[in-house]
């Protein structure tokens, strides 16, 4: 009888079907960002930098969230902080409408630094999560998989979000941005979406409350080095290494995502209406998807991850150099296909330095999330220069130098060995 027929298989194969739900979920939610930055930029008027605030914002809450996240899990253990992260997203998305209500900008800012809060507590939790359910060797393809389902969450979000967010109000052709029964319709598209995603949110925690026990079956079990304060992850250079390595993909990733509406709609490139650019962004978070189903079927096989990070990386940095000196189809082409080769880093990189770090499993998670924050600061540079540049092609500069260092760490991840002496031995090891 095989591992995945026992009652413990069978058991430990359902905990991580019910953990891969949380990966669609903030998945979809993060996805909302980008569109959402192409409507409170009309709504509130505001220039590109104030508009990256939002996603400033949300990701910022990695950075103040994700220490104490780690805290949290090594008390709670891994179902009861899912339940309460999914409930304080919940919460979040209730702030909306308060906000648009009082035309208040800030107010977004809050609700969306409390959304992504709890998201904060879910990525601390069900990364590792997802790695610890099966077999070491194949870590790095079953949370890559799960990330295929993230991949999922982010292309259907702008798909949907798009239409909603960007179209009517302050976006019909004969509007006028400052008429306020204009205004009053667009901030009520913003109202919509974020309590159906609320509803989601809803929904997603009492299946995962119903599933509790499960997991908790299936989960390893909480030891006291668990308990020990998050902040002994800084003691590890792996664990630094790794938080400094997602702090440049997650910026890099989410500078092109959260722009790539305006710079599509942008004449020079393919001068399209915002509501059919905004939809097809998705094209970029789906080229996430497949490169993530993709991948994660090649590290089943004798192919090492490492190998597959440092191509994926080095071209990535290509299509950015490409999108910095052409205009037109191919410049919006090259920065749609970055998303594929995006696809295998945050969770190679996850699982890489989980295997490398010589802190506790939630304190690595924890510093690893924190790196999350680079999706904070980089588009922010990005944007900044969008405003004093004749185009937005010079953004690409963020992104590529990111993707570069990203190429450093791949190389020394394949060169340094792992603390699990039988990964260097399995398919996908390194």
């Amino acid at each position: 009888m095989t591992d995945t027929q026992t009652p413990a298989g069978r058991g430990t194969n359902l905990a991580f079907a019910y953990v891969t739900t949380l990966f669609f979920a903030w998945g979809f939610v993060t996805s909302l960002i980008g569109p959402l930055i192409a409507a409170v930029r009309r709504v509130f008027e505001l220039s590109y930098a104030e508009a990256t605030l939002t996603t400033s914002a949300w990701f910022i809450a990695y950075g103040v969230a994700s220490i104490p996240a780690a805290a949290i899990l090594g008390r709670l253990g891994y179902s009861k902080a899912i339940i309460v992260a999914l409930v304080t997203m919940v919460a979040g998305c209730l702030i909306v409408p308060i906000a648009t209500i009082v035309d208040w900008y800030p107010g977004v800012l809050i609700a969306l630094f409390v959304i992504a809060s709890g998201v904060t507590l879910l990525q601390v939790g069900a990364n590792p999560l997802v790695a610890a359910l099966g077999k070491q060797s194949s870590s790095h393809a079953r949370l890559n998989f799960s990330q295929f389902f993230n991949s999922l969450g982010t292309t259907l979000g702008p798909l949907i979000a798009a239409p909603i967010l960007l179209t009517g109000g302050v976006f019909a052709a004969d509007a006028i941005i400052t008429d306020p029964a204009s205004r009053a319709e667009s901030l009520r598209s913003i109202d919509l979406a974020f309590l159906a995603v609320g509803v989601f949110f809803a929904v997603v925690a009492a299946f995962i409350f119903t599933a509790r026990k499960t997991i908790n079956a299936a989960a390893p079990a909480p030891t006291a080095e668990d308990r020990i304060s998050p902040l002994v992850a800084l003691k590890s250079p792996w664990a630094v290494f790794g938080a400094l390595a997602i702090f440049f993909y997650v910026g890099s990733e989410v500078t092109i995502g959260d722009l790539l509406t305006n710079f599509l709609h942008s004449p020079e490139i393919l001068d399209i209406p915002l509501a059919a650019a905004g939809s097809m962004v998705a094209w970029y978070w789906g080229g996430a998807m497949v490169g993530r189903l993709v991948g994660g079927l090649l590290m089943l096989t004798k192919i090492r991850a490492t190998h597959i990070l440092i191509v994926n990386t080095a071209v990535a940095a290509t299509l950015c150099l490409v999108v910095t000196q052409t205009s037109g189809t191919t410049a919006a082409y090259a920065a749609i296909a970055i998303g594929f080769f995006n696809s295998i880093m945050f969770p190679t990189i996850f699982t890489l330095t989980l295997e490398r770090s010589t802190a506790p499993i939630p304190a690595t998670s924890g510093l690893l999330v924190f790196g999350i924050i680079g999706g904070a600061v980089l588009p922010l540079i990005a944007g900044r220069i969008g405003d004093v540049s004749a185009t937005l092609n010079p953004v690409f500069y963020v992104p590529l130098a990111g993707y570069l260092l990203l190429v450093g760490f791949s190389i020394a991840a394949s060169r340094a060995k792992s603390r699990h002496a039988d990964v260097s031995a399995a398919p996908g090891g390194h």
